[in-house]
């Protein structure tokens, strides 16, 4: 869908589902209808409603409704392209397995498998659903131009934006809850969304002072001693759908008692949480009393927003679920271990043992840095859209403001 362009829209009979927090689905409808598609849209919840234009539809029925009310709405307006933000969440679920029984064209949006420049874009489904080649034969005999990366429009940082957009969507979603009452979300709609993301940024300052020095310890005196352990967001759907872990809870106690028991009493243990959870999470007691459990106190450190790429490069391993992060660790040449549905976890990019075995393996794995400059490339042309969700691109030539294709 990348490769072809917007303009391959035109003439079709588009839907759009839920979208990102953000007016992105509204722009995106403007964007489609002015190439010449016929743009439906439907609201779930009061969040979608105020950033979608007032002739969407909404569904305000119960979950079990849904399915008949997603038949017959395709049926009657003859459908012939889904278009919706995370194929996992339980709604889109229900639609994807309709309309691929359907034969109908899905496309699904997604954060950027390349970042921060980047957005997901790809047919049927994204991460554990991708359809992306995971044979690295495949790669190897593309041709030059299949991989070729032209130069992208830097994004900048999106983090007020992201978090106004929040606020304003929960804020919606929450006022509007007696007239979507049947509505679930995959997280809490909480009117106070805001308060959650002015948290983050009181902590971001608090670990700013607590943790001072911590950088400079590790690629010093713990260069190539310790082994990074990215976290992801609470609800990611990486976790609830893409891995065999119930929780991150679930996966630093699988982590935590894999390297008492098997790593080099030489290692340290670093625990890093995502910026993105910082208001709404914190692990620092559950990790302790782990830690403790095992014996690890002094070896096993949780931190927060410290330098990733420079954490990566002196690392003498990583360990994630699925996290972007990966493909960071690829590119410095960081030994990986993926333990979730990864589309770069293939031979000669990640290591294929299992976890007990990384810790001393790690030490022997070599990344294929010409089947990741291959891998990469493909991705970026194939798969990702230059822009942002959350803020426009200068002189971009769309109204939700993303460059649709740089090839």
């Amino acid at each position: 869908m990348v490769k072809e362009g917007i303009e391959s829209f035109k003439g079709k009979k588009v839907l759009l589902l839920q979208g990102s927090v953000g007016p992105f689905f509204k722009h995106l409808a403007f964007d489609l209808q002015h190439v010449g598609a016929t743009v439906h849209k439907i609201n779930f919840n009061g969040g979608d409603w105020f950033f979608s234009s007032r002739d969407a539809i909404n569904f305000r029925g119960k979950f079990e409704e849904w399915p008949q009310f997603f038949t017959d709405f395709i049926e009657k307006h003859q459908i012939e392209i889904i278009i919706l933000f995370g194929d996992c969440r339980k709604y889109h679920r229900i639609a994807h397995a309709i309309a691929d029984k359907k034969g109908i064209e899905i496309g699904v949006f997604e954060e950027g498998y390349i970042r921060p420049d980047y957005i997901t874009f790809e047919k049927f489904g994204v991460n554990g659903h991708s359809q992306i080649p995971r044979d690295p034969a495949f790669y190897q005999s593309l041709e030059q131009d299949e991989f070729t990366v032209f130069e992208r429009a830097p994004i900048g940082s999106t983090f007020r934006y992201a978090a106004w957009w929040a606020t304003l969507y929960y804020f919606y979603s929450a006022l509007l809850y007696p007239i979507f009452q049947h509505y679930s979300h995959h997280r809490p709609l909480n009117p106070f969304e805001g308060l959650y993301w002015i948290r983050s940024v009181w902590r971001k300052q608090w670990y700013r002072y607590v943790e001072s020095g911590i950088d400079s310890d590790l690629i010093t005196i713990y260069k190539k001693k310790y082994f990074l352990v990215p976290l992801q967001i609470s609800t990611d759907a990486q976790i609830v759908d893409h891995s065999d872990f119930r929780s991150v809870e679930h996966f630093l106690e699988k982590v935590i008692a894999s390297f008492a028991a098997h790593a080099s009493k030489e290692t340290w243990l670093v625990i890093k949480h995502h910026p993105l959870d910082r208001g709404y999470n914190d692990y620092n007691i559950f990790i302790h009393r782990l830690a403790e459990h095992h014996n690890l106190t002094a070896r096993v450190h949780y931190i927060h927003d410290q330098h990733l790429p420079t954490l990566l490069e002196y690392a003498r391993g990583a360990i994630m679920i699925n996290s972007t992060v990966g493909l960071s660790a690829i590119h410095h040449n960081t030994p990986l271990k993926v333990c979730g549905a990864a589309i770069y976890d293939l031979e000669g990019l990640t290591y294929q043992g299992s976890m007990d075995q990384f810790w001393d393996e790690s030490a022997n794995f070599q990344c294929d840095s010409e089947l990741y400059k291959r891998f990469e490339g493909y991705v970026i042309n194939h798969k990702q859209i230059n822009g942002s969700f959350y803020r426009k691109l200068k002189n971009a030539d769309l109204e939700c403001g993303i460059f649709w294709s740089l090839v």
